[in-house]
Formats: C-alpha cells, sequence, structure tokens
C-alpha cells in the first residue's frame, strides 16, 4: 500500500509520518487535497489517487484540545475501491503499522 500519512500529535504539529516513497511528500500531498479545505471528513478521488481524511477514531486530542486529524493519499491498487471514510478507516488505518504506530508515538515528543 502505497500511502502518505499526515497528522498531529498531542504536542507536536502536523507532519508526515508515511512519505508514499516520495523524498518531498509535500506536492503530492498538496496536489491531492487541494480543494478540501477545513472539511473534518473527506474520501475524494483525484486521478489514481484519494484523498482521505478523517479524525482520530480515539477522539484523541492536541495540547489545544483539537481532536487530531489524520489525513492519508491512497494511492495505486489501494485507493482502488476506496470510496468512504469508513472504507478507509476499514482498509487503512487498521494496517498493520498505522494505528499501532500512532498508539505509541502520539503522546510522545515529536517523531524523527
Amino acid at each position: 500500500m502505497s500511502l502518505i500519512w499526515a497528522t498531529r500529535g498531542r504536542a507536536w504539529g502536523f507532519r508526515f509520518l508515511l512519505d508514499g516513497g516520495y523524498d518531498d511528500p509535500l506536492g503530492e500531498y498538496e496536489a491531492t487535497f487541494s480543494g478540501v479545505g477545513d472539511e473534518p471528513e473527506v474520501c475524494r478521488r483525484v486521478g489514481d489517487r484519494v484523498a482521505l481524511r478523517f479524525p482520530d477514531p480515539l477522539e484523541r486530542r492536541d495540547a489545544a484540545g483539537r481532536v487530531i486529524p489524520h489525513d492519508f493519499v491512497v494511492s495505486g491498487p489501494s485507493a482502488e475501491g476506496l470510496d468512504s471514510v469508513e472504507d478507509g478507516l476499514r482498509r487503512v488505518w487498521q494496517q498493520p503499522g498505522v494505528a499501532d504506530r500512532f498508539d505509541r508515538i502520539w503522546d510522545g515528543p515529536p517523531p524523527a
């Protein structure tokens, strides 16, 4: 699964936790999320990619009290049939290394 994952933690700001294999995932992220705005939930196809956003499933919040969002750019075969936020929660969030990784790092220092 090719994923770009951007989120924030309790005490650290918005950053990429997965880069989808790009040296600089920002351009791909911006192109895919262009026009989405601040919608709390998004599942939008852009060519062969999907912009997927949902609030933290465990309703974790940052130090300012805001619910933490998770933004993903899903591409390649993994994007096929990804048509809803519910699909994303099941197919992306539950992938090995995604939800578990966030469980371990969200309340700690900024990840390297």
